[in-house]
């Protein structure tokens, strides 16, 4: 394809970087905008910058938004949704689709209007409310907190008692030591079975044809113990659109369309031997997702998106197989702990044992003079990925490239995909989901 101008623009923290770097090595041209100040130099050195996204609009054919946050707002799909309005041509959401991820009794409206099947959940902006109800109707709940202090991932807590006594213990502590910015919190149902995120990518009028199933490993933790994360690892395969994508993110196809919302959007599920139950969307790029995503994409990453944004019927072809990703870290990840991180992580190096960087993917790191280095404040510099036939092939190509990677003091789960090898695939085969969708 012709080179095409992408202007990639994190209007928060920055996320996108890999994709930009992707692209900007495919031959295109790109500019990269960051606004948190603690993220400026992510990136530096891999892809080109601007300091200012809207100086850019004009030059830019395609621009591409990373999140759904404006600083502590939500917005960037009104930002999205503006400049199609002018023409542009964006991947990014409106403020409806930001809202199904902000407000999760909204997404849930959203998925039994749709007729998609939904666990039995309620909101509450009282923690006393909460309590109560909890005291009343025993079971095992999950709490999820509302609005801004959802991205404080280790807040969310999966009940254990089947009396929801721990629930009522954990909800007294939030109030205690998050009253004052938890707006509020939803409590979910239980469900056991098997978790699975359905992922497609909307160019504005229909689902692109390949469909991505992904498996997240969110504790921080081997065995998914520990505190929560925004992720340490994913499984994945690609697939058409099948029973699960038709009973869940195909039914969204006529709304998504009515809102002209453009890029990829995620909705994880538990699945059992009686149904398919959501859980929550990512109606935004998931990380790092993306980034293993990307990493299967056997066409042109730039020129799918350039016709995603434009509705130029894109066509993806992917990896037929297995991927495996993990999130390689550094002290004191997933926690804020400045002492810790400059005497542990701040510009350390990320140093290779082989002249290889085949499956090693940028994210809070800086190309200083071709040494790569730490960046940032999160303490997330690198993600390895690992493809193959199976799932076993992808974890020992993924697990053999981290091993020629040192930096000091680094961390990562060592089971990512394992869940799959001892079980959830043969149980999603036997439930009759991965067969063909409904024509």
């Amino acid at each position: 394809m012709d080179t095409r101008r992408f202007l990639f623009v994190s209007a928060d923290a920055a996320l996108i970087t890999d994709l930009a770097w992707q692209v900007h090595r495919e031959g295109h041209d790109v500019k990269y905008y960051i606004e948190a100040d603690s993220d400026q130099e992510i990136g530096d050195g891999f892809v080109p910058k601007t300091d200012d996204w809207r100086a850019e609009v004009d030059w830019a054919d395609v621009i591409v938004f990373d999140d759904i946050w404006v600083g502590s707002d939500v917005g960037t799909g009104e930002l999205a949704q503006e400049l199609r309005a002018e023409g542009e041509a964006v991947v990014g959401g409106t403020p409806n689709t930001d809202r199904l991820e902000e407000d999760r009794g909204y997404a849930m409206e959203v998925l039994e209007e749709q007729g998609v099947n939904t666990i039995e959940h309620r909101e509450f902006y009282d923690f006393q409310e909460g309590i109560a109800f909890v005291q009343q109707n025993p079971a095992a709940y999950v709490i999820k907190p509302l609005g801004e202090v959802q991205n404080v991932k280790r807040l969310l807590y999966v009940g254990r008692d089947d009396d929801g006594s721990d629930v009522v213990d954990v909800l007294r502590a939030y109030e205690k030591a998050w009253g004052h910015r938890m707006k509020g919190f939803q409590l979910q149902r239980k469900v056991e079975g098997v978790e699975v995120a359905v992922c497609g990518f909307f160019d504005g009028e229909e689902f692109v044809d390949q469909v991505n199933f992904n498996f997240e490993h969110k504790k921080l933790f081997p065995g998914n113990i520990g505190p929560q994360t925004g992720e340490m690892g994913t499984s994945m395969f690609w697939s058409g659109q099948n029973k699960l994508f038709a009973e869940t993110l195909g039914k969204l196809e006529d709304w998504l369309a009515a809102e002209g919302y453009v890029g990829s959007i995620d909705l994880n599920c538990i699945v059992n031997a009686s149904g398919i139950y959501p859980l929550e969307f990512t109606p935004r790029f998931g990380y790092p997702t993306i980034t293993l995503q990307e990493e299967s994409f056997e066409s042109g990453t730039g020129q799918f998106f350039d016709d995603l944004a434009h509705g130029s019927d894109p066509e993806l072809d992917v990896h037929d197989g297995f991927q495996v990703c993990i999130r390689v870290v550094l002290p004191p990840f997933p926690f804020d702990d400045e002492k810790t991180y400059d005497e542990n992580s701040r510009n350390a190096a990320v140093v290779f044992e082989t002249d290889s960087r085949e499956g090693v993917h940028i994210e809070d790191a800086k190309n200083v003079e071709g040494q790569w280095r730490v960046a940032g404040e999160n303490g997330m510099p690198i993600v390895v990925t690992g493809k193959g036939e199976t799932m076993r092939e992808a974890r020992e190509q993924c697990y053999g490239r981290v091993e020629d990677i040192v930096i000091p003091n680094l961390y990562y789960r060592d089971d990512v995909g394992e869940r799959w090898l001892d079980g959830e695939g043969d149980r999603l085969q036997s439930w009759g989901y991965l067969g063909p969708g409904d024509e």
